[in-house]
């Protein structure tokens, strides 16, 4: 008897690891939209720092993401635990706030000035040129903005990772949420790190004897803006999915309306339907959202 309790209970552990595995992936594919605009956050928000000095940036960065996560993972069990009716609300929320963050820097793309633009540049290269400018401040400023991005988005994945398993137990909810916040804050800033030193190594390269090694850091050299540029683009175009995914789900109509036209279809272009359709409502409601942030602004301002 004790050892059918013993394989039971092992049984058991494994098919909670099982479910926990489970969840936790799909947790992350839900997150997916905010770990592409993640890592062209961080990754543009370390621009402008001396190239010695990026490293530690990341790191320090990073190790506040971990204190945003320590911070948001407790909060979010709680909600879980004394308000689990307000998970869909906050997913809603999230979702509309994600739709609002990639319409407003569409519209900021478009919108700004190329002068503005210009001069934003500039004062980068000013200050990391300029002797008298305190880099050690200029760098915990950099480090503050990205913590305080890094928190806006922690919350995104935590909210949105806690809605997908809402209907497990406490401790299945707690491992899943410690798990994504762990993998997704290695996963980030690991990236990060390498994204940022990518052009160096390309340099370093370049500058070797060996043809193989010169042709690689051209490469590389030549590829690293177009990296970030690219990660920013789909960073952008996963929010709108996501976001506007999570807010056809939580609308009853538009969820089965989707979903019969995505069943309808031939094969995989269910798939791209589904995914076009929460694409175009993010579209709609950042658009929608960014409209009524600007009207309050004007209100406020008169």
């Amino acid at each position: 008897m004790a050892a059918a309790n013993l394989f039971a209970l092992i049984d058991d552990i494994a098919t909670l690891l099982d479910d926990i595995s489970v969840m936790t992936k799909v947790a992350a594919q839900k997150t997916a939209g905010v770990l592409g605009d993640d890592l062209a956050l961080n990754a543009q928000q370390v621009a402008g720092v001396q190239a010695d000095r990026e490293l530690p940036v990341v790191w320090a960065v990073a190790k506040g993401s971990l204190v945003n996560k320590a911070i948001l993972v407790p909060a979010a069990m709680a909600i879980s635990a004394l308000a689990a009716w307000a998970i869909t609300p906050l997913l809603m929320l999230g979702g509309a706030y994600l739709c609002f963050e990639g319409f407003e820097k569409l519209a900021h793309r478009w919108l700004q000035p190329h002068q503005d633009k210009a001069a934003h540049h500039a004062e980068h290269v000013k200050a990391v040129a300029d002797p008298v400018i305190d880099m050690v401040a200029y760098e915990k400023d950099k480090i503050k903005g990205a913590i305080r991005t890094d928190f806006i988005l922690s919350a995104e994945i935590v909210v949105i990772s806690l809605g997908t398993v809402a209907a497990a137990s406490l401790g299945q909810q707690l491992i899943v949420l410690v798990a994504i916040a762990v993998v997704m804050t290695v996963g980030v800033y690991g990236l990060v790190a390498g994204i940022v030193k990518l052009d160096d190594l390309g340099l370093y390269l370049s500058q070797q004897s060996a043809a193989a090694a010169q042709a690689t850091g051209h490469v590389l050299l030549k590829a690293a803006p177009w990296l970030m540029k690219s990660l920013s683009v789909v960073g952008t175009a996963a929010m709108f999915m996501v976001g506007g995914g999570i807010l056809v789900h939580g609308a009853p109509v538009l969820h089965h309306t989707v979903e019969g036209w995505a069943a309808a279809a031939p094969g995989w272009s269910g798939a791209l339907i589904s995914a076009g359709a929460g694409a175009a409502a993010g579209v709609v409601a950042g658009a929608l959202v960014l409209g009524v942030v600007l009207l309050g602004k004007k209100l406020a301002g008169r």
